[in-house]
């Protein structure tokens, strides 16, 4: 016996999908979903195809941009001379909340980890090092989430930029090792911020 609807299924299914998202949250998503006004629901598919079809890495970070630089790439008025450097471009978001970082970033899109299959090559590495060569960074913040990718990532990159004569920190412990960034609180990113050491 069929519980629901065609179309009620699969959209319970393609919810179940999301990250975080188990078959009853995805169940009352789709229920609210179906009380909805018609144009809040077709708002929101529209949002969610313009998203995939308009965002893509920024040419300069790899941050996420509509654009062909992103807004902080963008801006004259952070400091040049840091680049900090994350896994994914939602750290840069999580970073940014701390409101005690004001240069630049570098996104890897993922983290070194050879158990997945991703190694420096799967990683945006080569343009980090392209921008550090052009000269006028003085330092490199590595801001990896503290696991053992995160590690292993960060001493990958120290060894490749400490030889350009570039100062490499590593953001303080003020994170619980095992955590991610996006889940911290900005008390906790900023005290890591500003208690970050030299690798």
């Amino acid at each position: 016996m069929r519980l629901f609807a065609k179309p009620l299924a699969r959209l319970i299914e393609e919810l179940e999908r999301l990250p975080g998202v188990g078959p009853k949250t995805a169940q009352r998503l789709a229920f609210h979903l179906l009380r909805q006004p018609p144009e809040e629901v077709r708002a929101l598919a529209e949002a969610i195809v313009a998203v995939r079809e308009t965002v893509r890495p920024c040419a300069v970070c790899f941050n996420l941009t509509d654009a062909e630089r992103c807004a902080i790439c963008d801006d004259p008025r952070r400091d040049a001379g840091q680049i900090c450097v994350v896994a994914e471009a939602r750290d840069v978001v999580a970073m940014e909340s701390s409101g005690e970082y004001h240069g630049l970033y570098h996104v890897l899109g993922g983290l070194i980890s050879p158990m997945e299959g991703v190694g420096p090559d799967e990683l945006s590495i080569g343009p980090l090092l392209q921008r550090l060569q052009q000269g006028g960074v003085g330092e490199v913040i590595i801001a990896t989430n503290p696991v053992v990718e995160g590690d292993a990532t960060a001493m990958y990159l120290s060894r490749l930029i400490k030889p350009l004569g570039i100062k490499v920190t590593r953001i303080a412990l003020g994170l619980p090792v095992g955590g991610d960034l996006d889940y911290a609180d900005q008390v906790t990113i900023a005290r890591a911020l500003l208690g970050r050491t030299e690798l």
